[in-house]
């Protein structure tokens, strides 16, 4: 049975070889071939993928996702499509599904709507919710370096505070659009914005993310 991080990951690397290497993508500086890089380096290289979280492993980070870069793009499409080896924690059905559905979704719409003809994708309810329970979860986590105080809601009304202070910014959206936008791509999210003008134009500019 398909779990969501997988059908995101085949959706991402279906993306990735339409689009071409040299594609541009909505995470700044890099093309389709240095993200899917980061993709396969996350899975197979915990050594280096370190280098995320802790500035002394950032060079090493820098220099193997380089290494990967520059394989065939043809051959890196084909290392994201099959996923980590068997050794790697995400190999394991809940480690993946925990940690990917969302790495994945927005990997994936990094690719498209970097496009200059890109289009919606339709979100089923099922995975609207996946997406939203996870938004909850780490809504402080992706909101701890917004300037103002941010408040996160569905259009149905249910809300998840993502950093608390004044003035307060409400974000509004379907989950998969809040998610966008909590992890940094607030150009590209489709959402309404409530607060102080000034409020507004400081988080839209911020760096919210992991």
């Amino acid at each position: 049975m398909s779990t969501h991080a997988q059908r995101e990951r085949l959706l991402l690397a279906d993306l990735l070889e339409t689009a071409g290497p040299d594609a541009p993508t909505l995470c700044e500086g890099w093309t389709a071939r240095d993200l899917a890089a980061h993709v396969v380096v996350r899975e197979r290289r915990a050594d280096a993928a370190a280098g995320v979280l802790f500035k002394p492993l950032a060079s090493r980070l820098e220099r193997v996702q380089a290494e990967f870069a520059a394989k065939p793009y043809e051959e890196l499409v084909q290392l994201v499509r099959s996923g980590p080896p068997k050794v790697s924690p995400f190999a394991l059905k809940q480690i993946d599904e925990a940690a990917n559905t969302v790495e994945f979704y927005v990997h994936t719409e990094d690719v498209r709507r970097a496009q200059p003809d890109w289009t919606p994708r339709s979100v089923d309810p099922v995975f609207a919710d996946a997406l939203w329970t996870r938004l909850e979860a780490m809504a402080r986590v992706v909101g701890r370096r917004s300037p103002v105080g941010l408040v996160l809601r569905r259009p149905d009304g249910r809300v998840a505070v993502a950093r608390k202070g004044a003035p307060v910014v409400t974000v509004t959206g379907e989950p998969a659009e809040l998610i966008l936008f909590a992890f940094g791509r607030q150009k590209a999210a489709k959402v309404e914005l409530e607060g102080d003008e000034m409020a507004i134009a400081k988080l839209r500019s911020a760096k919210l993310g992991i």
